[in-house]
């Protein structure tokens, strides 16, 4: 991490110790001269007329001030327009990049003046939230994965210290954003681990270690007890590494709960294609083919942290998916654990496999609801790019709380067609169902595949994060690692079942 954050909770009155930094954020209008005039007034400061001017011009947004007479050392002053533009996601990346620009400056706190919330009720439910994202934001511009550099520096003690009105509310945000971020940090230091440390049974170890913390069951079938239960679509795929196949099954079950959920995450820890086996510029990215895994492995942990009314199993086929003489082909015929058979046209389509025994196997545990995460297919980030997951199901109510979780995220979330026309395209002459169909909508039907393997009386949805889970340059807490994404949406979710 670039720092140690101390997050502090502190009310309306500033007070600055010795290498401080100051964030204030003003909305642009008629009255921004006079605001800002005052603001520097409440300081003691005196801007220059070539920085006010500057500031005031329409084509800049932003003042970074150099106090030579005292604290705080530096001020950074962000200008903001509530217009089309606006998102809620404003303060989450701005903190991002201001975190990271941080990291070499001889700084010990950074003061943050909480904007007045009415202008930004329509983007924010409460002022609450508008804070968490503030707090999420530094978090995730604080993020580094180095633990391989050689030359990597210390990590450097910074307090971060909210300014609002009441510190009790900021305290309890403080303490909550924490718990959700440090199981962020969880599913990224997971997917962005190097594929050759972890393999399907380091993946379940470092769970296991993880998740026991936290009062959380963990059990792992491994190759023999996946063989009992007739698992072969997680035995196909994992047949061609010397790493063998394992699934994470994980259970977190508090008093009385309201209801029970299970999470579904696709664990291919390194996915070369297999015998169809992808170019080299394909394979880059495939540690990060885990993500879906690494997502419900982090949402059980966080459910517990906050200790969520609504018992949890959290689902991970855990394999990798390699060339070698003991390779699944395609050709082959694979009879799963449901009883149902899959041809197989592609080693390449594997996450779908793997999931077709996980989701029978959830579906068996009777949940009043399966969701499942995967990076599943090209298709979907063709058709949505890398900014939005792909959302599928046929449950209008479950699809309604998902997208709305989403927004308020900003791990959005866009429902696609699932109409049983595409069952169609990959209907097979020798086995219930083809492992892929043709070109054209390989998002959905994709997902028509795995509704094979789901109880039709389950309420069940399908999320394709194969865009926003890698990293891509879409905002400043997305460009250098693997994103995580999905942890934020899913707890979202389930604390307002």
């Amino acid at each position: 991490m670039l720092f140690n954050l101390k997050f502090i909770a502190e009310n309306d009155l500033l007070k600055f110790e010795k290498n401080s930094a100051l964030v204030k954020f003003f909305i642009d209008t008629n009255k921004l001269e006079r605001q800002l005039i005052n603001f520097f007034d409440s300081l003691n400061l005196k801007i220059s007329d070539f920085q006010k001017q500057s500031f005031l011009d329409k084509k800049n947004d932003e003042l970074v001030y150099h106090n030579s007479s005292g604290e705080p050392s530096i001020i950074f002053i962000k200008k903001l327009k509530i217009d089309k533009e606006f998102n809620c996601d404003f303060f989450r990346n701005f903190f991002a990049g201001l975190i990271k620009s941080l990291s070499n400056k001889n700084l010990n706190s950074i003061n943050i003046v909480t904007p007045i919330y009415e202008p930004f009720r329509n983007y924010f439910d409460s002022i609450a939230y508008l804070i968490q994202t503030i707090i999420e934001g530094i978090f995730l511009g604080n993020y580094t994965f180095d633990k391989y550099k050689s030359d990597k520096s210390n990590s450097k003690n910074l307090s971060v210290k909210i300014h609002y009105t009441d510190k009790i509310i900021v305290k309890k945000i403080i303490d909550e954003t924490e718990k959700i971020m440090s199981s962020v940090y969880f599913a990224r230091d997971l997917v962005n681990e190097p594929p050759i440390t972890l393999t399907p049974i380091e993946l379940a170890k470092r769970a296991k270690e993880e998740l026991k913390k936290h009062g959380i069951t963990v059990r792992i079938f491994d190759k023999n007890e996946l063989k009992k239960r007739k698992m072969n679509a997680i035995l196909a795929v994992g047949n061609g590494s010397n790493n063998p196949p394992c699934m994470i099954v994980c259970n977190y079950k508090p008093n009385k709960p309201k209801k029970k959920i299970a999470l579904v995450g696709k664990g291919v820890t390194y996915d070369s294609g297999g015998l169809s086996i992808k170019p080299s510029s394909g394979m880059s990215d495939m540690k990060a083919d885990m993500s879906g895994g690494a997502v419900v492995l982090a949402a059980i942990k966080l459910a517990a942290m906050l200790k969520l009314p609504i018992e949890l199993i959290a689902i991970v086929p855990a394999v990798e998916n390699m060339p070698g003489g003991n390779s699944y082909k395609p050709g082959d015929v694979i009879v799963t654990s449901s009883g149902k058979s899959i041809e197989v046209k592609d080693t390449d389509a594997e996450g779908r496999i793997i999931l077709a025994d996980a989701l029978y196997y959830a579906s068996l545990q009777k949940p009043d609801q399966i969701i499942d995460f995967a990076t599943l297919t090209g298709s979907c980030v063709v058709a949505l790019g890398e900014i939005a997951a792909g959302l599928f199901t046929s449950n209008d109510d479950l699809a309604e709380k998902l997208y709305k979780a989403g927004m308020k995220t900003f791990e959005r979330v866009w429902r696609l067609p699932f109409w049983n026309d595409y069952k169609l395209m990959i209907k097979s002459e020798i086995a219930d169902v083809a492992n892929l169909g043709p070109r054209w909508g390989g998002a959905i039907t994709a997902a028509k595949f795995l509704e094979h393997f789901v109880d039709e009386k389950i309420p069940w949805a399908h999320i394709d994060i194969a865009g926003p889970a890698i990293k891509h340059k879409s905002n400043n807490y997305t460009e250098r690692y693997d994103t995580g994404f999905g942890v934020r949406l899913i707890i979202e979710y389930l604390k307002n079942i």
